[in-house]
């Protein structure tokens, strides 16, 4: 499952929807409004083979590593998250959730960058 975070906005997770990409927002579909930092990654625990994304590079920690998940960080601009996003779930090594799982990745204009 894709998990957005809040600070992803409403015009890129209609985007991502249109192009046929399942997503759930956090405080919409999953969680509640307003959930802090500390409270999604026992969150994600909850959720069937998430992959979170979110724009806050604060995730970006070696620590976030778990099987149970994977954190993307979208260091990129809020109108392009959803491109980059796309980008990511067909790129050849990420395609599959057990590609990405157990990693905590960083997404950039300059590439990709994980942890694993």
């Amino acid at each position: 499952m894709n998990v957005l975070d809040e600070n992803i906005t409403e015009s890129q997770r209609q985007l991502l929807r249109s192009w046929s990409i399942r997503v759930r927002q956090i405080g919409l579909d999953v969680g509640h409004k307003g959930l802090q930092d500390h409270q999604i990654l026992p969150l994600l625990h909850q959720v069937s083979r998430p992959t979170f994304f979110t724009r806050d590079t604060g995730f970006y920690d070696r620590a976030a590593c778990h099987p149970r998940y994977s954190l993307v960080c979208l260091a990129v601009g809020e109108h392009e998250a959803a491109s980059f996003i796309r980008r990511l779930l067909r790129h050849m090594a990420f395609r599959t959730w057990a590609q990405r799982s157990g990693k905590v990745l960083r997404v950039s204009h300059a590439g990709i960058r994980l942890w694993r």
